[in-house]
């Protein structure tokens, strides 16, 4: 691996993980420098296939598109922790069907029989379902035995990356403060993970703009309840009130899993901006730098989408 031909990612989330594996099976020879391999917030996630609340709209469509088929892929391989699931999103007023319906090929209108006390309208589809800590380890070990270089190390400015070609910024939350970009905040999300009492079927509410959320998302042995979005929020550790709330909210959708033995707790920062950033410039010591951050909630759902447009723009770059 030639220093000077090196691309550096900064970042080991989704994002970096999946740009990596992307740019190494595209040919270019690739490290990644990251403080927390994988990064903590996309270890929290929950993860279900779906846009949240992320523009802009016509890129999001394509980003999370492409990265659909992907995952309907890596669903035919247990190892990877990606599995197609069935389910609901409901809301407790009558809401229309999502932008992105079109994309999944079942999606239909529930029965008003379907959907539980309190709710008006609701959805029935099959989406990618996403266990986190697996999917994570998956990308990581694709990312190395493809020949991708792993440090660990905090990276405070794009100044301290020596020997790069291309840098990569996939830093999340500090990818802001590495681009000087003050149009980026975090949305602190918490997840509950229980023992399965049986869930095979996803659920998910529809609650707009509010910060507390209703998602139930089974992964065999394990359930993850959701969950909270507090805008402005980076704190990462454990709100036990919080964490009681998700279990009864969940409860009142599947009344078994008031009961179930809680096995862990996740916290993380969504990177929020207002419209995802991925693009490239040239930082003033002459690097480019291409930014793939601000996915907020999206950034599985988008993760294939986006790494692959940042494999066109390095192609672009080091050809001319």
């Amino acid at each position: 691996m030639t220093a000077e031909r090196t691309i550096v990612i900064i970042g080991a989330g989704v994002s970096g993980l999946t740009s990596g594996v992307a740019l190494l099976e595209a040919g270019f020879p690739v490290r990644l420098v990251a403080e927390d391999v994988p990064g903590v917030t996309s270890l929290a996630a929950g993860a279900m296939w779906g846009p949240y609340l992320v523009e802009p709209r016509a890129r999001v469509r394509e980003w999370s598109l492409a990265s659909l088929h992907v995952f309907e892929v890596l669903a035919d391989d247990s190892a990877t922790g990606v599995r197609m699931v069935t389910g609901i999103e409901a809301a407790r007023t009558a809401v229309s069907a999502p932008d992105w319906s079109g994309l999944v090929p079942d999606f239909r209108t529930c029965m008003s029989e379907e959907l539980p006390a309190g709710f008006a309208s609701g959805y029935r589809f099959t989406v990618p379902l996403i266990d986190m800590p697996v999917y994570l380890q998956y990308l990581l070990d694709r990312f190395r035995s493809t020949g991708g270089i792993v440090e660990r190390g905090t990276i405070r400015s794009l100044d301290e990356i020596e020997g790069a070609s291309v840098i990569v910024n996939c830093a999340g939350l500090g990818g802001g403060n590495l681009a000087g970009d003050s149009d980026i905040r975090p949305i602190r999300g918490q997840h509950v993970v229980v023992k399965n009492p049986g869930v095979t079927e996803f659920f998910s509410e529809d609650t707009g703009l509010s910060s507390d959320l209703l998602c139930i998302y089974p992964h065999g042995d394990t359930v993850v309840l959701g969950g909270t979005a507090i805008d402005g929020e980076a704190h990462l550790g454990e709100d036990a009130q919080a964490a009681r709330a998700i279990v009864e909210r969940c409860a009142e959708i599947v009344p078994g899993l008031a009961k179930a033995p809680v096995i862990s707790h996740r916290v993380g920062a969504r990177p929020t901006r207002s419209a995802v950033r991925v693009e490239e410039e040239r930082h003033e010591n002459g690097v480019t730098v291409v930014h793939n951050y601000g996915h907020g909630g999206s950034g599985v759902t988008l993760s294939w989408g986006c790494a692959g447009d940042v494999v066109k723009l390095i192609s672009t770059t080091t050809a001319t």
